[in-house]
């Protein structure tokens, strides 16, 4: 059996549910070690459980570089090095303009932009030419929905820092490349706790979805997979879109 990421050593982060779980557990099925990290240790220890084998948990946040630290630390005395890294972790919060807080921002972006870039930047010591580096952005980036500035723009910056990480990297051959997926059509806990306030359904949101259903996480981690594996071996600085049309059609 020939498996895309036989003997590959990967960091995920965000990676206790949704679409960062889906990947660990894809990411191990095709050979891989993989060393996850989240928040809440509950739901952490649960991903170990899940996952199976070939997971190793460390409990942290991505906006804490000491946290970040002991994350490479561990990877670092276990294996050496990092081939992949899929910066996944992330959160989502809708405020529209005029109710935006000072906290709100820092929030969103010490999360989404700060834990991002030191998640790939305390990495680079640990990858070997070659690696792969894979970013979650969103169609958000590019999309102007109602309430969802602050979030939009960090999904933003991450789609320019998969093209000028691509330029930076370019000497080591270590590829860059966006995820693109939309917030909404993918069912996974985040979803949830989005639609809890609003009081829409599933059913209501694939309507909006060309595809005509909203996507499985494992859907995202397939795409992911391919990312990560010799299979997109000419591809860096893309944004790959898995979204079921909805930022095109």
């Amino acid at each position: 059996m020939n498996r895309k990421l036989e003997g590959k050593v990967a960091v995920i982060t965000g990676a206790n549910s949704g679409i960062g779980l889906a990947t660990g557990k894809r990411f191990v099925k095709e050979g891989a070690h993989v060393f996850i990290t989240g928040r809440r240790e509950p739901e952490l220890n649960a991903a170990v459980r899940e996952i199976g084998r070939n997971v190793t948990a460390v409990q942290g946040d991505v906006a804490k570089l000491a946290d970040l630290n002991k994350l490479y630390d561990l990877v670092r005395r276990t294996t050496g090095r990092v081939d992949v890294v899929f910066a996944n972790a992330g959160v989502a919060e809708i405020a529209p303009l005029g109710e935006i807080t000072e906290e709100h921002l820092e929030r969103i972006f010490d999360i989404n932009v700060k834990g991002l870039v030191f998640t790939v930047q305390k990495a680079l010591p640990l990858m070997p030419d070659g690696g792969s580096i894979i970013l979650n952005a969103s169609i958000v980036a590019s999309k102007g929905w109602a309430g969802w500035s602050v979030y939009s723009a960090t999904k933003a910056a991450l789609r320019s820092f998969a093209r000028t990480w691509t330029a930076d990297l370019k000497d080591r051959r270590i590829r860059v490349n966006a995820i693109i997926n939309s917030p909404g059509v993918i069912e996974t806990p985040g979803l949830t706790e989005l639609l809890r306030p609003t009081k829409q359904t599933i059913e209501t949101l694939s309507d909006g979805v060309p595809f005509g259903r909203i996507g499985a996480p494992d859907e995202i981690a397939k795409a992911v997979v391919f990312l990560a594996s010799d299979d997109s071996s000419y591809v860096t600085g893309a944004e790959f879109f898995v979204d079921g049309g909805v930022a095109r059609v």
